[in-house]
């Protein structure tokens, strides 16, 4: 499977590209873990098969300390006992979030009241925010047929401002 475009060698995409990431800094720097931020990006991004974004969240989550162990029990997690019980409620509201389709109704009352008692509400927006930015990185992802494999932790600090 080929690349279908390279969005950041394009002029649109490269903006478009740039401009998601500044809303990602901003999310990045609001009070939600970082540690969490990492495993809610991984579990979206696998749920939409985004092999270049598993690859980028995989990495950037171990090279900031994840364990490996949590990094693989993320996409089985309602099966393991490594994650607290606020940890289990963003990946909740991150699956409810990202599978609108299937959910039929989107996110439950359960599910954001689960949220509501872990989190306060500029660390909802965070997550929330969260989110729909990596589902539309995944998108872009998928749609171009981005391969995961070559990231290397770091490689898009220069693309801030």
């Amino acid at each position: 499977m080929e690349p279908r475009i390279n969005l950041m060698t394009n002029e649109i995409g490269a903006k478009v590209g740039k401009r998601i990431y500044n809303v990602s800094l901003a999310i990045r720097e609001s009070s939600l873990p970082k540690a969490l931020q990492d495993l809610v990006e991984l579990r979206a991004s696998q749920i939409n098969g985004c092999g270049w974004c598993v690859d980028v969240h995989t990495k950037e989550a171990a090279a900031a300390g994840e364990t490996s162990l949590r990094l693989h029990l993320v996409a089985a997690w309602r099966e393991s006992t490594v994650f607290t019980e606020a940890e289990r409620a963003a990946l909740a509201l991150t699956e409810e979030g990202t599978r609108l389709a299937d959910a039929h109704h989107g996110v439950s009352d359960e599910t954001w009241a689960q949220v509501r008692k872990h989190y306060d509400d500029d660390q909802i927006a965070a997550l929330v925010s969260l989110v729909a930015m990596i589902n539309a990185a995944n998108r872009l992802g998928v749609i171009t047929r981005t391969q995961g494999g070559s990231y290397d932790p770091g490689m898009f600090a220069g693309l801030s401002s």
